[in-house]
């Protein structure tokens, strides 16, 4: 009953009044218990206990308010708690987790007390569950809105691009993959030389020649943690406050892959130095690989495209020459049925009319062509609709280079 007229009274009182009230009140309840208190978003409890790493059950006494959600995406109702006092057994040990939840303007504060029967289990059990929570797993974490998410789906979508489906310009490919598998593999190396373990990469190009597509098969072959920045912007915390969050999640999840892509949208007079100092933390960035893209390098500052020792790798998605494009138009040709195929003369001829053309646009060709060879499905003739579609295509570059509104694809 204490704790249930705790929560109630706690949570009449003004917001900034809550976490110290309820602090004073357990410390007073249980003067021989080690008392944590903590309202960091990594130690979630539930998850840790999903994962049989901990035992935990409602106390009884109390009403315990948890909400239910619906996730349309997945047709499956969820359920997370808000007000609620846990019973948790841990390593042959038992503890009390009390949390509580409330709104700050629109955000929501979740604060958790630890009760122990010392400091010591106290601090072992929170660092335990902080730290497994994380660690990235089969999912990606995505930074936005001044918060990190892990999300399953963006992991899920990558694991489909590789290098085998990717034509780049000559040696491009393999030069990038060769130097991150390289960069992993020699840690030792790094440390018995004193070079700082770090790495900053550059991809730079115009839309659509793949530079995206070579993050995610990165992604996918390094098997190492991935930390991908959406924007730097949020509505409750500065862009340095956020910029400090996101280097420090990749010192903790290191070795890791930060992606920064767009990194001229992400970057602008106001935060730029204070990424530059973050960026520049030799010794705290150990193991960390920074790949940013650009399709704007002439918007960069010079600090950042010019710096050997911030993007010491810089690679150049161009336009698709003939032997690039010749090899995409096989690749996509030989995936299709029989019925839509390409001849030899045809590859040939579509080759020599995509002069100018990017990867992006290339596809475009093929899906767009292969939408309209549905409605009659006549043996042969995608050839003649890919050489009308050409036309089409080459006229909507035109008036997307004169628009400025390039999005790659």
């Amino acid at each position: 009953m204490k704790i249930k007229q705790l929560i109630t009274e706690a949570l009449s009182l003004p917001k900034d009044a809550i976490s110290y009230h309820v602090s004073q009140e357990l410390a007073a309840l249980y003067p021989k218990k080690a008392l944590l208190e903590s309202n960091d978003s990594s130690f979630h409890l539930e998850k840790y206990a999903e994962a049989n790493l901990c035992k935990i059950k409602y106390d009884a006494h109390i009403h315990n308010q948890t909400l239910t959600g619906w996730n349309g995406m997945e047709n499956q109702i969820y359920k997370y708690t808000e007000n609620a006092s846990f019973q948790v057994s841990w390593q042959g040990n038992k503890l009390d987790v009390l949390l509580m939840s409330w709104h700050e303007g629109y955000c929501k504060t979740r604060y958790f007390w630890i009760l122990a029967n010392s400091t010591e289990l106290a601090q072992n059990f929170f660092a335990a569950v902080c730290d497994w929570n994380s660690q990235i797993r089969d999912e990606l974490l995505v930074f936005e809105d001044g918060y990190w998410d892990k999300n399953t789906d963006l992991f899920e979508s990558i694991q489909s691009a590789t290098f085998g489906n990717l034509i780049l310009h000559k040696t491009l490919k393999e030069d990038i993959q060769d130097d991150l598998i390289n960069f992993f593999a020699s840690r030792e190396a790094y440390a018995t030389y004193s070079v700082p373990w770090k790495r900053g990469i550059l991809f730079i190009g115009s839309p659509g020649n793949g530079k995206t597509h070579t993050v995610k098969a990165l992604i996918n072959q390094m098997q190492q943690p991935c930390l991908y920045v959406k924007s730097f912007k949020s509505e409750y915390a500065t862009d340095s406050e956020n910029i400090r969050k996101v280097f420090k999640q990749a010192r903790q999840s290191a070795p890791c892959v930060l992606v920064l892509e767009d990194i001229d949208s992400l970057l602008n007079d106001e935060n730029r130095s204070f990424f530059l100092n973050e960026l520049d933390g030799f010794a705290s960035n150990q193991g960390i690989v920074t790949i940013a893209t650009t399709n704007h390098p002439e918007r960069l500052d010079s600090a950042i495209s010019n710096r050997p020792s911030r993007f010491d790798r810089k690679y150049h998605f161009d336009l698709p020459a003939i032997p690039e494009r010749e090899a995409y138009i096989i690749l996509w040709n030989d995936k299709l049925k029989t019925a839509m195929g390409l001849s030899e003369q045809g590859v040939s001829q579509i080759v020599a009319l995509t002069e100018g053309f990017s990867f992006a646009y290339l596809k475009e060709l093929f899906l767009s062509s292969m939408i309209r060879w549905m409605g009659d499905m006549e043996t042969g003739a995608l050839e003649k609709i890919m050489i009308s579609q050409v036309a089409i295509l080459r006229e909507q570059m035109s008036s997307t280079t004169v628009s400025g509104k390039d999005v790659e694809k």
